[in-house]
């Protein structure tokens, strides 16, 4: 006969890790070429002057220089000059 209970199991307990997703350098901030303004899914974010959209909706800086952010309609760019 067992002396102890058998250990139930669970099914909750896990969890994903997080992206880490957002703004990085805000609008007025100084960025160098190259670095990452915003890490984002899909597109709530559109670059415009300097900028690209990387293939995981990251936009970051192409000339070192200051962040403008744009509101335009529904739309926000992203530039540096």
């Amino acid at each position: 006969m067992a002396q102890k209970k058998g250990g139930g199991t669970t099914k909750n307990g896990r969890d994903s890790k997080s992206k880490r997703l957002g703004v990085k350098i805000h609008n007025g901030q100084f960025v160098k070429a190259g670095n990452i303004i915003i890490r984002q899914k899909g597109t709530k974010f559109f670059p415009k002057k300097n900028t690209k959209l990387g293939k995981d909706y990251t936009i970051f800086s192409l000339i070192s220089g200051k962040v403008l952010f744009i509101k335009r309609k529904k739309y926000t760019y992203i530039s540096v000059i």
